[in-house]
């Protein structure tokens, strides 16, 4: 199986000297920009869940402008004790009901108990974090370009802030058959607690396969370390992405700050992840597409998480007040609050989000600012 669907990410000793605004070619043309001179509701559209995304991760996704909000031309998420909403008593007892009455209000992944639960159903709490993901899901989508981030990653322990693109219309079918490709994605931990990686560390790669558990990210584990603190200063995260390349970067596109160099796509995904001689259906055989399910439109996702029982936090590191197999994580998480609580001194800050495309590469993409 060939490892370079990872695209590894952080490089070193790099300091970011001019943000945002990079273009790289005369020919690559701004097609998607945000600075946050206000908050845009059309462009970006709030989750609304419980689900936990899957991963059983302790925070709700709400519309919100305490946990997500634009202040001097950044945009922040900041989660908030869910006990502040609805007591900590009610933790343990309210009825918590996402169904919502119109677009804006609405649940939007009833998923895993996701729009409506009641504090100690099955002997967990109701998610004890309220945070924010955001999305251009019905406003912007592209096939292929640059996309660049400038960030600043929030501290404290079990957050888990990511950038990330996610497929538009599900060509191939259910994850990870369409793909999935994350920019960023790190922990808020201080690395001298966590050995396994705070905020010193991130990374990015590149979800793909026939069924869910068959993900080769699943079976690998990359990271990379920074000489510098993620949360201290603004960075700019890249992805280039084209038919035949994709790669990320940190603060330029230069060889030296790219991070895997190039994934040169001379085989299809499905060789990439060593199904020639499997039982499984190739989602991706009727592409006419080496690249494919990376040939398709997909639309930006930023988003705060906290904790998760899928094994981003292993156990037995560090602090850690919970365990990955039990029924009751969410409960050892919520008991600890006086310990990780303290630790949540600054906030998921997004000063700009930039996408280019060159004729070259023929792309497409979808604008739809009216929705």
């Amino acid at each position: 199986m060939s490892n370079l669907f990872l695209l590894v990410l952080l490089s070193t000793t790099l300091v970011a000297s001019t943000l945002g605004a990079n273009k790289y070619s005369d020919t690559e043309t701004l097609i998607f920009e945000d600075t946050f001179d206000t908050f845009n509701l059309s462009i970006w559209k709030h989750d609304i869940t419980l689900s936990g995304e899957g991963n059983w991760e302790f925070e709700l996704y709400t519309n919100n402008r305490s946990v997500s909000y634009v202040t001097n031309g950044t945009l922040h998420i900041s989660p908030q004790l869910t006990s502040n909403w609805i007591s900590t008593a009610g933790l343990n007892s309210a009825d918590v009901n996402l169904w919502g009455g119109d677009p804006a209000t609405s649940c939007t992944n009833n998923g895993f108990y996701g729009c409506e639960r009641t504090g100690g159903g099955g002997g967990n709490i109701i998610n004890p974090i309220m945070s924010a993901r955001l999305n251009t899901a019905s406003s912007f989508s592209f096939k292929y370009g640059r996309v660049e981030i400038v960030a600043k990653l929030p501290k404290g322990d079990w957050f888990w802030p990511a950038l990330w693109l996610f497929p538009s219309q599900g060509a191939y079918g259910d994850w990870p058959s369409s793909g999935e490709i994350d920019i960023l994605e790190s922990r808020g931990n201080d690395p001298a607690s966590y050995p396994t990686g705070g905020y010193n560390q991130g990374s990015s790669t590149l979800h793909f396969g026939p069924v869910w558990n068959d993900d080769p990210y699943i079976s690998n584990n990359y990271t990379a370390t920074t000489d510098t603190d993620l949360v201290d200063n603004f960075h700019t995260y890249g992805l280039y992405w084209n038919s035949t390349v994709m790669y990320t970067y940190i603060d330029s596109d230069t060889p030296a700050n790219r991070i895997l160099q190039n994934i040169n796509i001379d085989e299809s995904f499905w060789t990439r992840g060593g199904w020639n001689n499997s039982t499984y259906f190739n989602p991706w055989q009727y592409s006419n597409n080496l690249n494919a399910p990376f040939d398709q439109r997909f639309y930006l996702i930023m988003n705060l998480a906290v904790g998760g029982t899928n094994g981003y936090f292993p156990d037995n590191v560090g602090n850690k007040p919970w365990q990955n197999t039990s029924p009751n994580a969410m409960d050892q998480f919520w008991q600890a609050v006086n310990t990780w609580y303290p630790t949540w001194t600054s906030d998921f800050e997004i000063d700009s989000v930039r996408v280019w495309q060159d004729p070259a590469m023929n792309g497409d993409y979808a604008y739809r600012l009216w929705l």
